[in-house]
């Protein structure tokens, strides 16, 4: 079964299918920034298994690590749906809130621990990374 994400208003969405390879939360500043939120949340696929419909407008930061980031939001109401490291150009991130699903697979990673909000319980069964 496919999972669906989609913006704020529907106009974004994208179709990813199977599995995702990598859920993760991430903790740096730029995440919290991105999503008005104590931790970034998204989950990977390779490309080929992601299709995108609707227009996005683009956006590229530069990373604590020095690498770029392309994100993908939508120009109606702004919600970031996906998003690609440019140094993994082969691999699609996507949004876990997008989703919009209680169900959806569970964090096995946790980055940028040190900018972690100390009220924030991380899962000790992933791994943790600062």
């Amino acid at each position: 079964m496919p999972h669906q994400a989609a913006c704020s208003c529907g106009q974004l969405r994208a179709t990813c299918e199977g599995e995702p390879v990598r859920v993760s939360m991430c903790h740096c500043l730029a995440c919290q920034r991105r999503t008005g939120s104590a931790f970034g949340l998204q989950a990977r696929w390779p490309r080929g298994l992601v299709l995108v419909e609707g227009e996005a407008r683009v956006w590229v930061r530069i990373a604590d690590s020095g690498n770029g980031v392309t994100f993908h939001f939508c120009p109606l109401c702004g919600s970031t749906v996906y998003y690609w490291l440019n140094e993994m150009p082969e691999i699609v991130a996507i949004a876990v809130g997008a989703f919009a699903d209680a169900e959806f697979p569970a964090p096995r990673f946790s980055v940028y621990e040190t900018r972690r909000h100390k009220w924030v319980d991380v899962p000790h069964d992933i791994e943790h990374f600062d």
